[in-house]
Order: structure tokens, then C-alpha cells, then sequence
């Protein structure tokens, strides 16, 4: 792909595949919701979910994002350093809310997510990205 292509793939809703590591070096990878601005990979969590735990013992991971079955053979991997910012989060879980969920499941997460106040923003910096 090219930067472009790469770019404008990241833009499109799909679910990512996260990657940290464990305590003991092996990887822990699980599916969530991303946004894609250029340069960064942006994602929202609660605060004491097992996987900010991780980036806070070591922010290093990976994004792994996919073409769906049946469509031509496409992926991005974008590798670099994770960063917890405790503002952002709350306000990246509505707005993507709006754009993976839709109808009544939509409000009803938006409704119990606008309550809680235990979000923080994920901002994965790239230091390489590999596609095809």
C-alpha cells in the first residue's frame, strides 16, 4: 500500500486487533474500536482494564487492522509505543459509539458511557508500519 492507501484504509470502521505484552513477555491480543488520524492510533478503555494495566508496565504494542473475509487480501500493522492520557477517552468511546453501534444499542451506550468517569485515551504512536 502506500501512505495514502495505508491511510485512508485506517479511516475506513473496521476493528483493530491490539497487542501488549504480559508480565512475562508473551503477547496479549484482543479486538477493539481505533480511530486513525495521519500519524497516531487512538482508542479509549477504562482505567483499570487489563490492558492499560499492561501499557503501564510497558508501552510497547502493535494495532493490527484487516481487510473482512471475502474482500481483496489488505491488512496494516502499525508497531510503536502506547501512551495513557487521562483526558480524551470518555469523548473517544461517544464519538465512535456513533459510528460502530447503531439504533437502540447505540443510545444505550452512549446513555451508560456519558455516566462513568473511569475512561482514558490510548494514543499509539507509530515507529513502523508495515501493510500489503
Amino acid at each position: 500500500m502506500t501512505d495514502a492507501e495505508r491511510d485512508a484504509f485506517l479511516r475506513e470502521t473496521r476493528i483493530g486487533t491490539l497487542c501488549t505484552l504480559n508480565g512475562d513477555g508473551s503477547p496479549n491480543a484482543l479486538p477493539l474500536w481505533f480511530e486513525w488520524d495521519g500519524a497516531q492510533a487512538r482508542m479509549f478503555s477504562s482505567r483499570d482494564a487489563g490492558k492499560v494495566r499492561r501499557l503501564r508496565r510497558d508501552p510497547r504494542a502493535s494495532l493490527t487492522v484487516a481487510a473482512p473475509v471475502g474482500a481483496p487480501e489488505a491488512w496494516v500493522t502499525v508497531e510503536g509505543t502506547v501512551a495513557i492520557l487521562d483526558e480524551g477517552g470518555k469523548e473517544l468511546g461517544l464519538r465512535l459509539a456513533h459510528v460502530y453501534y447503531e439504533g437502540e444499542r447505540r443510545e444505550e451506550a452512549i446513555a451508560e458511557w456519558s455516566q462513568r468517569d473511569d475512561w482514558v485515551l490510548l494514543e499509539l504512536t507509530p515507529t513502523r508500519i508495515r501493510s500489503y
